[in-house]
């Protein structure tokens, strides 16, 4: 685990950051943090990859044109952004994680480990991210993670053995989180984010 995390103040926010390979299942995990209804509310990060069929813009992700996106990135607007997967880039919006913290509000996000690293470095400057910012890695062993992006069926065997070689590279972050959560079934990952953010508030 990386160095403990700025003392959080009794009545802070929680800004909880989860990343993981794809396939991992960070998205579904933050998506069922949500709909428990304990006071969390998603951030919705950016990119400019095309959506894939049931994705809803302002709702998965800000999908944004190539150009679009740049324009933002001039106009200093993304608190972090990076290129993923070789000609994608995602980001974050400043505007979708300051200002919601600022008004005391729980956030959790999904982020890639490029992000996360990103995030940290602001967070030096930055006394209210340092204090508040919580990352969580989810571990998947090869197998697992090869079979969830199968059933996916959101990507060719090229995209795959790319978001696999990419997933290596990630795994080996891991020691830089403050919390790792040794995937098992979705059920078990869930209970064990419950029991990290027991850890952070207490």
């Amino acid at each position: 685990m990386s160095p403990e995390p700025a003392r959080r103040g009794a009545g802070d926010p929680v800004l909880l950051v989860v990343a993981g390979p794809a396939g991992s299942g960070k998205s579904t995990l933050c998506d069922r943090l949500v709909a428990a209804e304990m006071g969390f509310t998603r951030v919705v990060t950016s990119t400019t990859r095309s959506p894939r069929e049931g994705e809803v813009n302002g709702v998965h992700y800000h999908f944004f044109k190539p150009e679009d996106f740049d324009a933002r990135v001039a106009a200093g607007e993304f608190l972090e952004w990076a290129w993923v997967h070789g000609d994608r880039r995602y980001g974050t919006l400043a505007s979708s994680v300051l200002g919601p913290l600022l008004l005391g509000r729980n956030l959790v996000m999904s982020v890639d480990v490029q992000g996360v690293a990103s995030l940290r470095a602001i967070a030096t400057g930055n006394p209210l991210l340092k204090r508040v910012m919580v990352t969580v890695f989810i571990v998947v062993d090869h197998e697992r993670l090869m079979a969830r992006m199968r059933e996916r069926g959101k990507d060719d065997e090229a995209e795959i053995f790319r978001r696999m070689t990419t997933a290596e590279a990630e795994l080996r972050e891991s020691k830089k989180f403050d919390f790792v959560i040794e995937s098992k079934t979705r059920d078990e990952d869930f209970a064990t984010l419950l029991s990290i953010l027991k850890k952070v508030r207490n």
